[in-house]
């Protein structure tokens, strides 16, 4: 044991017949040892700590606990349980320092703090210099503005697909948020597309000026729609002239309908249900092709949205996108939720802004 507690008795008293005063004294001294000496402790010495801390914590005023928060949130070997139970705490001024520094908080921890706890202390986690994509998924979905704007500037948060996602949909009319957003150099550029198609212009003018990469994000995004996506997708799919062939005789017909293009799915036929959307939404082929193709699924819903598609319908397409492997079948129930939530004037001004950036290109399958 390489820590001297031989107060342990002076302790003991002091918990069962002292004052708050006398606990908090006491608790001073065992803080003081372990912050001096937390460098060279074993194992075996912080779980005494943890035992004893543990013991005073539910017995000091509010204002001791503060101190106690404070001092152990930087150390990386505090006290476990300790910092759980400060963590935990209802008081954010308790909770704050922990939450928003301590490394003894794990992933799983911190996303049963966010799910569970008030915005206070949400945006203390927010704060935090790392975040996973796991915690700032919750933070996104459950936090209120001062909390998503705290994530969104956290250079050390990493976002997954559906958070991103998340954070365009709150981004509408929230200029602050939108260039906040756009500022981001991890945003895919799928998303900054959509971020781009949403935003105000005096954000769009913003995002240009102060990053290049939105702008640029735009134009490539409509370039690779027609050349390597389009190529690599077509090289898996039989029958290519053929199935535009079949499209294209149903739209000259009047047979180009949602039933048309759910038995197209159904069938499994890629190139048919690809040009059938095209022509629906009377958008690029290749810019369809590359939705359809890619392992992200917003851009298919979005079109699928400006169409008017049922949800059946939007099933069928991606239970085809996952019987291709585009997708994994478990991610079919996310996009259901996505799909729900996506308004249809949103997608609508998405798919416009879409078409008056692919001018040039062929709106309809030929």
């Amino acid at each position: 044991m390489g820590a001297d507690l031989s107060f342990i008795p002076e302790l003991e008293h002091a918990i069962a017949n002292g004052s708050s005063e006398r606990r908090s004294q006491i608790l001073q001294r065992v803080t003081d040892l372990f912050v001096l000496g937390s460098a060279r402790f074993s194992e075996d010495d912080i779980a005494l700590f943890d035992d004893v801390i543990g013991r005073l914590v539910a017995k000091i005023e509010q204002s001791a606990q503060v101190m106690l928060a404070t001092r152990l949130a930087p150390i990386a070997n505090s006290p476990p349980k300790t910092i759980r139970t400060l963590a935990f705490n209802d008081a954010i001024e308790v909770a704050g320092p922990v939450l928003s520094q301590s490394p003894r908080l794990d992933d799983e921890t911190l996303v049963e703090l966010a799910s569970q706890k008030g915005q206070g202390h949400m945006l203390a986690i927010a704060h935090r210099p790392t975040l996973s994509e796991a915690v700032t998924t919750v933070l996104v979905k459950r936090g209120d503005r001062d909390v998503v704007i705290g994530t969104v500037g956290n250079k050390g948060a990493q976002f997954s697909d559906l958070g991103f996602a998340m954070l365009v949909q709150r981004s509408e009319n929230d200029d602050g948020l939108a260039a906040s957003l756009g500022g981001r150099p991890d945003i895919p550029p799928h998303m900054l597309l959509t971020l781009v198609a949403r935003a105000s212009e005096t954000v769009r003018e913003k995002l240009e000026a102060a990053n290049p990469q939105a702008k640029e994000a735009v134009r490539l995004a409509v370039r690779e729609a027609s050349d390597k996506v389009q190529a690599a997708t077509m090289a898996q799919v039989p029958g290519h002239t053929t199935g535009l062939a079949t499209v294209e005789r149903l739209q000259q017909t009047g047979g180009l309908n949602e039933d048309a293009l759910v038995a197209f799915a159904s069938e499994g036929s890629f190139i048919e249900t690809c040009a059938a959307l095209a022509a629906m939404g009377e958008l690029p082929l290749a810019f369809v092709e590359q939705a359809m193709a890619s392992d992200r699924s917003e851009n298919i819903l979005i079109i699928a949205r400006a169409v008017g598609l049922s949800w059946p319908t939007v099933k069928q397409i991606m239970t085809l996108r996952a019987d291709k492997s585009i997708i994994a079948s478990r991610d079919i129930p996310r996009a259901l939720a996505s799909y729900e939530q996506l308004r249809s004037q949103t997608a609508q001004e998405i798919v416009r802004f879409y078409r008056t950036r692919m001018r040039g290109q062929p709106a309809r399958p030929a």
